[in-house]
């Protein structure tokens, strides 16, 4: 008696003492850009998405073998004739402001989503009706069979009706979500970085996390963006310990970077970086295909991957069609126009030929992503070797995309092309590979084509019995790509990131996300 009394009295004397403050655990990230344009339905944008995974869950997400896993969901019920899907939302689900999620905010955020989604957007094409049986579940009847659901909802973020309901070509102005952090927007300052703060309320899933899918534990009670646009200021900045991670360092820094104590350097994404030289169709001169098509005759990807990784040849790859190399989809058909052997006398006779009458041609150059700044450096050598008329425009990367929407002639504030790359994983089927939609006029996207045969041939993917079918789609896809060039593929790059040896239990993810990352 007498010792339980010594052990209850130290007990209470420990409940009594003062609990002692822990410092706040921190993540300092360098992000590739500038988040200027946060909203992820608006904004195509690999800065956009980063931003959305901190702050918004979905309804299934991806694992690192790109299948779909539920993630908000807690069960599906699928009738035998695969018209009715039923899902229900998994216990514990609460946005920041501390509201429950409910099955009626999933419907204005998937239809917000699939205005500007492509996969979204088929999905609603083949469903009658989406609606919320109660508080939890959600039904989609269809028109049609459509084993794509789990996988199309992936593109779709969560948000609470009142912000879902934002016309879908007007940025939101509230960023609540029910994501494993939370946006301080009083922190965010364009130009400088942004702030984020752990959701005390997240309640992650039990399975192990694999990519975006799983259990998104969040170990930082702080993450906090810093934007430094300088390549060697950040690369600076990490090794002397000031920042934990800087995304994407330059390459040519990459090698001092590994030899760095402290550093490591790895690369997450095996599917790389697909590169493109995109055009504007609906404004002379690139509205002609014949011109398109003598700039295609140009192109050595060889030149624009060296460009990018130097003497690092392990992180680029030729021989790229409009698919990634590593995606089931890929395949030699049509490729020798561009790995054939290039004739600049030949595309200067194809450029007299098309009709060209030396209408300006503005490039936009993003003067804040080093990457696609020297992609463009050589676009723009290239089109100055055919005697086009080339305008060099630097712009920082928002408001390239801003001015990406004009409809305007180049001459009066429009664009011509500009060079960008996609993360593999988004183009590595027709669901998802924006650049090879032919819906530009439809959508209101501007820098699409339009092109009917093209989403025919999509169309027909998605109803394609099996991979077999799928792949002879994607073969007749790329060959009408090659003769219609809606853009042109520059050859493949893969991004290393760096960071501080302190952390560790990274996802593998074609970009960063957050959850699972420790700090030792």
């Amino acid at each position: 008696m007498q010792r339980r009394t010594l052990l209850a009295a130290a007990a209470a004397a420990s409940v009594a003492r003062p609990a002692i403050a822990q410092p706040p655990r921190v993540l300092r990230f360098v992000p590739q850009a500038d988040l200027a344009n946060p909203d992820p339905v608006w904004s195509t944008t690999v800065i956009a998405a980063e931003h959305a995974f901190l702050v918004w869950d979905k309804l299934y997400d991806l694992d690192e073998g790109v299948i779909p896993r539920p993630q908000m969901v807690g069960g599906q019920e699928v009738s035998d004739d695969g018209l009715t899907w039923t899902l229900t939302l998994r216990d514990g689900l609460m946005f920041h402001d501390g509201v429950p999620v409910m099955a009626a905010d999933c419907i204005p955020s998937i239809l917000r989503a699939a205005k500007r989604t492509p996969i979204v957007e088929s999905l609603m094409a083949a469903t009658s009706e989406m609606v919320a049986l109660d508080d939890k579940r959600l039904q989609f009847r269809l028109k049609k069979r459509y084993a794509l659901l789990p996988f199309s909802l992936c593109s779709a973020f969560i948000m609470p009706a009142r912000i879902a309901k934002t016309d879908a070509f007007t940025m939101i102005s509230e960023h609540v979500g029910s994501g494993p952090y939370k946006f301080v927007a009083a922190e965010w300052k364009a130009g400088a970085g942004a702030l984020y703060v752990r959701n005390e309320r997240y309640i992650p899933r039990s399975e192990p996390v694999s990519m975006w899918a799983g259990g998104k534990v969040a170990h930082f009670d702080r993450i906090e963006w810093h934007t430094i646009p300088d390549p060697s200021t950040a690369a600076a900045a990490l090794q002397r310990g000031e920042v934990d991670w800087v995304e994407t360092p330059l390459i040519d820094l990459v090698p001092s970077l590994s030899k760095t104590p402290g550093v490591n350097v790895d690369t997450f994404d095996k599917l790389g970086n697909w590169m493109m030289l995109a055009f504007n169709h609906y404004q002379p001169p690139f509205d002609n295909v014949k011109l398109r098509r003598a700039v295609l005759a140009a192109v050595n990807q060889t030149d624009f991957v060296d460009a990018v990784v130097g003497d690092q040849t392990k992180l680029g790859q030729t021989g790229v069609g409009y698919f990634p190399p590593a995606s089931p989809y890929a395949s030699k058909a049509g490729l020798e126009a561009i790995t054939g052997p290039r004739d600049l006398a030949k595309a200067r006779q194809m450029v007299a030929e098309s009709g060209y009458k030396g209408e300006p041609i503005v490039l936009m150059s993003p003067s804040d992503q080093a990457s696609i700044q020297q992609s463009a450096q050589v676009a723009n050598a290239l089109m100055k070797s055919l005697g086009l008329n080339v305008q060099y425009t630097s712009l920082d990367w928002a408001t390239m995309l801003q001015r990406r929407n004009s409809k305007e002639l180049p001459s009066k504030g429009g664009w011509s092309c500009y060079c960008t790359s996609w993360v593999g994983l988004s183009v590595a089927n027709p669901a998802t590979h924006l650049p090879l939609r032919g819906d530009g006029f439809k959508s209101n996207a501007w820098w699409r084509p339009m092109n009917d045969r093209m989403e025919k041939l999509r169309d027909a993917w998605f109803d394609a019995p099996d991979l077999a079918a799928q792949k002879k789609i994607c073969e007749d896809i790329q060959l009408m790509a090659f003769e219609e060039v809606p853009c042109i593929p520059l050859g493949l790059s893969f991004q290393p990131t760096a960071f501080r040896d302190t952390l560790s239990g990274f996802a593998r993810s074609p970009y960063p996300v957050f959850w699972g990352v420790r700090k030792a």
